[in-house]
């Protein structure tokens, strides 16, 4: 196998990788009610949208097509407030781990020095994505800054809107 489609065809797994965990986030953020939780999914799922955006060109410059993948179907698990999203989450914390321990592990696989960094680059941010996900499960909601003194109420009521963009 020529350097060319060796890196073609791990870029390609990694694409498959990182998209069914960007799927799932959007999944998971249609059932997360607290409003700093869902905020953070939100910048989550930007940063997982560039990634993916990075692949693509890298697989498209290599002569391949980026796989398209359907969001899955969840649930929420039964019960009141946070209690029904944060199981949802825990797995969230396990599959970011899962990802930068495969990634990282296969990183001297590719024979491209751009290619390498962009996937370095991107099990860095899966971290703090991990690292984000570990504190809500510990129900922390300062994730992404505090709100200055005085800024309105500690929240929004009963929560997020029901879709991401409003048009």
């Amino acid at each position: 196998m020529t350097s060319t489609a060796g890196d073609l065809k791990i870029l390609s797994e990694c694409h498959h990788d990182k998209l069914t965990i960007r799927q799932r986030h959007v999944a998971v953020a249609r059932l997360v009610t607290n409003y700093a939780f869902n905020n953070t999914y939100q910048y989550v799922i930007n940063r997982e949208d560039v990634h993916l955006s990075w692949l693509e060109a890298a697989i498209t410059e290599l002569g391949g097509t980026p796989e398209v993948m359907p969001e899955p179907s969840l649930q929420a698990a039964r019960g009141k407030g946070n209690e029904t999203f944060l199981p949802l989450v825990a797995e969230d914390v396990r599959s970011a781990d899962a990802f930068v321990t495969k990634w990282r592990g296969r990183l001297g696989e590719l024979t491209n020095a751009r290619h390498r960094t962009m996937l370095q680059l991107m099990c860095g941010e899966t971290l703090e994505q991990k690292r984000f996900f570990e504190q809500m499960v510990s129900g922390r909601e300062d994730l992404l800054g505090r709100r200055a003194n005085g800024a309105g109420s500690p929240g929004t009521g009963d929560g997020v809107l029901a879709v991401r963009w409003i048009e």
